[in-house]
């Protein structure tokens, strides 16, 4: 059994070829330099956290959507008293 064929499939990472902006490349290999890592340690981690926040901001978004739509419903007035305005009430003479 070749090596290929041992390495389950979690863990195989393909190859690929990306155009990155320059300045991207040149922060990414300072980076590197830095950490004295590979570029490809540098840019997995770099998209991975990219992603992550990405999805993170995608379920927020989600989430207020959610929001806007169950309170579309309510009158200004209404709106307030849920966020603890309490409406004064005019005394009669």
């Amino acid at each position: 059994m070749s090596r290929r064929e041992r390495v389950s499939p979690a863990l195989r990472k393909p190859r690929t070829t990306l155009r990155l902006p320059a300045a991207s490349l040149f922060e990414a290999q300072r980076i590197a330099r830095v950490r004295r890592v590979n570029l490809s340690t540098v840019v997995a981690q770099a998209l991975a956290d990219g992603l992550r926040l990405q999805t993170v901001a995608d379920r927020s978004e989600a989430v207020l959507d959610r929001y806007r739509k169950a309170f579309s419903e309510f009158s200004d007035e209404e709106i307030a008293v849920l966020d603890g305005v309490i409406p004064e009430t005019v005394a009669k003479h």
